[in-house]
């Protein structure tokens, strides 16, 4: 276990990103004085993404959540910026991005991605990597809807009321098949602790209710939407289960 560049991304994608595919899809002017809110798709070839510019969105990639009733809910930052996310498009021109617009003045944001400083070098956290022939759950938070009405309130779970700058977000449970070729990453503590990987295990991470989970995603999915928002995958700090 310890810092290294992270190469899972070429493990399971080759990313190719095609500058014609990077066409503007909306803008839209708050006030004379503040930035405007943008969108943009881009693709790796396979999959449409949306870049949300200049808008509040919940960052939940270094999370932990509750479960109850086989949903999980994961207590998230509230972040302004730019950020990444499927398309999720539905309905008639309805995607992620007009999803996250109208939830300014509705009560809610989307859960999306930009790349957490604290994984990078010098940081406290770290990328754990689950294996492939891992059988724990995460929590997949990617798309979730954030409620504002959580903002420093006490929420089940937790143990303490939720600051201004932190929101409950509602995200599905995924449940790794140790047949999957591809393991998953989530977010713990760094240095490297060994204990944190029973977090790959079902035994303790599971859809139960009561149960914890944390974030996570196939491996090399935080590195493709990195790469995709910011150009770059930086340095992280990595672990690593041990050899057997």
């Amino acid at each position: 276990m310890r810092t290294r560049r992270n190469f899972a991304l070429a493990l399971f994608m080759g990313v190719t990103l095609v500058a014609g595919s990077m066409a503007a899809q909306q803008s839209r002017t708050t006030t004379a004085d503040s930035p405007k809110p943008s969108c943009r798709s881009v693709t790796d070839r396979t999959n449409v993404f949306e870049i949300l510019g200049n808008q509040t969105y919940a960052l939940c990639a270094t999370s932990s959540s509750f479960v109850f009733n086989q949903v999980a809910y994961s207590k998230c930052d509230v972040k302004f910026g730019d950020s990444i996310m499927f398309k999720f498009e539905f309905d008639d021109g309805q995607d992620v991005c007009t999803v996250n617009e109208e939830g300014v003045k509705n009560g809610y944001m989307v859960s999306t991605f930009s790349p957490p400083a604290s994984v990078l070098e010098g940081g406290d956290q770290a990328v754990y990597n689950c294996p492939s022939g891992s059988d724990g759950a995460y929590a997949q938070c990617g798309g979730g809807i954030c409620f504002k009405s959580t903002q420093r309130q006490s929420f089940p779970g937790f143990d303490k009321p939720l600051a201004k700058d932190e929101i409950i977000c509602s995200c599905p449970i995924t449940t790794q098949k140790p047949a999957d070729p591809v393991g998953y990453q989530i977010v713990g503590p760094y240095p490297c602790q060994q204990s944190f990987f029973n977090n790959c295990k079902s035994t303790t991470a599971n859809s139960n209710t009561g149960s914890t989970l944390y974030v996570g995603a196939p491996t090399g999915t935080a590195n493709l939407l990195t790469l995709l928002l910011t150009g770059s995958v930086p340095n992280e700090n990595m672990c690593f289960p041990p050899s057997n």
